[in-house]
């Protein structure tokens, strides 16, 4: 699919939003065969993006409203990521279709308590009667198998959020190996990040200190993995706990890419295993 241009950031800046896009991608199925969601730009008279659900099984109209993001790409990106990273389903950023977006669809439901309503408003409050839909209404008419296809989608998109609450009810992890094993080309998102100084390369010139704060990620793979992986300043701040301007800083719900690291340490809190990595090296693909 074609990059559309994102206004509000600087051409190094979407570079690095395609970068994220592309590893999160990685793995997952084609999307002319299981689907893929949709990112949407925002567009005149609506300032937030939006998510859609793009399902080859339906026919005609094939692009699903499902929800209302943020504002800020990165916000909406570190949302539909998250909600969505155990989904086999690629996740792509659109430009708003005007002539598939204009409204958000034709599933009107003709019947029974959500009379007058459509299914993507009842798919997050009562996806039991989509299910019902989806699996126990009977079509009469072409009208109403188009219809129970769209129930159907809906159900599969509910299925997809249903992984990522399972994942985190189970707490599932496991190391990654034993210590002084290496590690290459491995996917993480990153759940949780922690500031900390580095005491080595604090120093002191004349009457100013110079810290070097290193970001602490926090990392969960597909599988529901945990690992732990400090990434060291480059360039020296003037207080403590802070970036520096110049430094790359990480965001909760980003996907990293480690060319390869090492497993210094493996330990278990509250039930889950973590897998502490050193001598990280990203990948800059």
């Amino acid at each position: 699919m074609a990059r559309p241009v994102i206004h509000g950031l600087s051409a190094e800046e979407q570079q690095q939003l395609y970068d994220l896009l592309r590893h999160y991608n990685e793995g997952r199925e084609p999307y002319r065969v299981s689907g893929a969601y949709l990112m949407v730009l925002p567009h005149a008279g609506k300032a937030c993006y939006t998510l859609w659900f793009y399902s080859p099984q339906v026919e005609k109209a094939q692009l699903l409203y499902l929800e209302e993001l943020s504002e800020s790409v990165y916000e909406s990106f570190r949302k539909v990521s998250t909600q969505f990273f155990y989904s086999n389903r690629k996740l792509f950023l659109v430009e708003y279709n005007e002539k598939h977006m204009a409204t958000k669809g034709d599933d009107l439901i003709g019947f029974g308590k959500y009379r007058g309503h459509y299914l993507h408003e009842v798919f997050r409050i009562d996806p039991s009667y989509l299910m019902w839909i989806a699996n126990k209404y009977t079509p009469k008419i072409p009208k109403q198998e188009r219809f129970v296809r769209i129930a159907q989608a809906y159900v599969s998109v509910y299925l997809d959020l249903m992984k990522q609450k399972s994942r985190q009810e189970k707490n599932l992890s496991r190391y990654l190996g034993k210590k002084g094993e290496a590690l290459k080309d491995i996917s993480f998102q990153i759940t949780h990040i922690r500031l900390q100084d580095d005491p080595y390369k604090t120093r002191v010139a004349g009457s100013v200190t110079y810290f070097y704060v290193a970001q602490v990620l926090y990392l969960k793979d597909r599988d529901g993995n945990r690992a732990i992986a400090s990434i060291p300043a480059l360039y020296p701040s003037m207080m403590s706990g802070q970036l520096s301007a110049m430094e790359r800083a990480f965001r909760i719900g980003e996907v990293v890419h480690l060319a390869s690291a090492r497993i210094s340490q493996t330990f278990q809190f509250k039930g889950v295993k973590y897998t502490r990595l050193n001598y990280v090296r990203l990948s800059l693909r």
